[in-house]
């Protein structure tokens, strides 16, 4: 789906003259996206075992924080800038699902249905506040700290959810087959069954935190635990040069951004 499908449904008189600060929804927005989920995935699992738990989790937050005072600070889209802070969500809601986990011992049965309860809130006073969910009218302040609270929850969600079935039987490659089909259905609904393209994305996005996060712990774990044994930092330094290199292009030839007169 493009973002031609996910338009603003307020008049355009309501929203203050600011540039829209999220990409066009392409194929490039997906495989980055993946990307970002996989690589935040091994990259905090790095560095809670070179650093520690602690100090990984606050190195995390700092960069998150840094990364969304720069984000809120432009005025516009610039794709380094908002990959930037895809990233540190990825990395710092890994931590988060994980320090619930490993650190206060919740099972991943309690913690997934809890990240869902939050992000069920988020969209609900969102939707309360501005009357749409819409990725596509985030030109005010406001709608900018929903979109990113919606993006930090749909991380620790699908972090958990993805650690849920990795470990009720699963494993990281039935997993990564599973929400590879999981992923399918609300694209197929969208087209065939004339599912909302609002609900539609925000149901695909869930999706690709356990989809990425499954496929990087395949790649990155040991044959012990189902994995092809790459180790952790090089899926992580690999899918972090794949991310570069796509937000390059991006920023390059901004094939992310919309044409004069597409609104």
């Amino acid at each position: 789906m493009t973002t031609a499908r996910l338009l603003d449904d307020r008049p355009l008189a309501s929203v203050r003259a600011m540039a829209n600060k999220v990409p066009e929804v392409t194929v490039y927005f997906w495989i980055i996206k993946v990307l970002t989920t996989g690589m935040g995935e091994t990259a905090s699992d790095l560095l809670a075992r070179v650093l520690g738990p602690v100090p990984a989790v606050a190195l995390g937050g700092l960069a998150l924080a840094a990364s969304l005072v720069v984000q809120f600070a432009v005025r516009r889209y610039v794709a380094w800038v908002y990959w930037t802070a895809v990233v540190m969500v990825s990395v710092f809601g890994t931590m988060a699902a994980d320090v619930l986990h490993v650190g206060l011992g919740v099972p991943y049965t309690v913690s997934t249905p809890l990240f869902l309860a939050a992000l069920a809130a988020v969209f609900a006073l969102w939707y309360a506040v501005e009357r749409t969910l819409s990725i596509h009218g985030i030109r005010t302040r406001r709608r900018e700290v929903f979109y990113w609270a919606a993006v930090l929850a749909t991380f620790a969600l699908g972090t958990a959810a993805g650690d849920l079935t990795a470990t009720i039987g699963f494993g990281y490659l039935g997993s990564v087959v599973l929400f590879a089909v999981a992923i399918c259905v609300p694209a197929v609904a969208h087209r065939f069954a004339a599912l909302n393209a609002v609900p539609a994305f925000w149901t695909a996005y869930v999706i690709t935190r356990p989809l990425g996060a499954s496929l990087a712990d395949w790649m990155a774990l040991g044959h012990a635990r189902g994995g092809l044994g790459f180790g952790l930092a090089p899926v992580t330094l690999a899918w972090t040069a794949a991310i570069v290199c796509f937000v390059g292009y991006l920023a390059f030839s901004r094939r992310d951004q919309a044409q004069p007169g597409h609104m």
